[in-house]
């Protein structure tokens, strides 16, 4: 990846699977969920990984509607992709409305302006200091 902004910043992980923050888009609160082992497809997870899954996926969503007041997000999981089985757990903010906001087709144009236009220290630091909210929360 040639611009990492955001090296490390885990929210959790379990035995099967970890959420960090998306590493090159400095968005707040965009996660990944993503497999621990080599699989491509939700229908591979054993039923421990199904179970973990679904409890993990939960407990993140609830975080950001608990801590961060996100009220809408996008999940989306591509099994035709040369990486490893995850999910983009994309949130809807105020902001993206003039993106044809809340539409799937709009989450590249979305990232890729954030990643143009929107990679400042405050960004940056606010990116951070919602990394660490939810880590706490996923805690409990």
């Amino acid at each position: 990846m040639e611009n990492i902004l955001f090296p490390d910043k885990k929210i959790v992980e379990t035995d099967y699977f970890k959420i960090e923050q998306d590493w090159e888009v400095p968005i707040s609160w965009f996660f990944i969920l993503s497999a621990k082992k080599t699989i491509k497809s939700i229908a591979d997870f054993t039923e421990s990984e199904a179970l973990d899954f679904i409890m993990l996926l939960r407990k993140v969503r609830l975080g950001m509607r608990e801590v961060l007041n996100i009220e809408n997000i996008g999940l989306y999981q591509n099994e035709a992709t040369e990486h490893n089985f995850h999910v983009r757990i994309f949130p809807w903010h105020e902001r993206m409305k003039k993106f044809d906001y809340k539409k799937v087709q709009s989450i590249f144009p979305i990232m890729n302006y954030a990643k143009e236009q929107m990679a400042t220290e405050d960004i940056i630091q606010e990116v951070e200091l919602n990394v660490q909210k939810m880590k706490e929360y996923m805690k409990k």
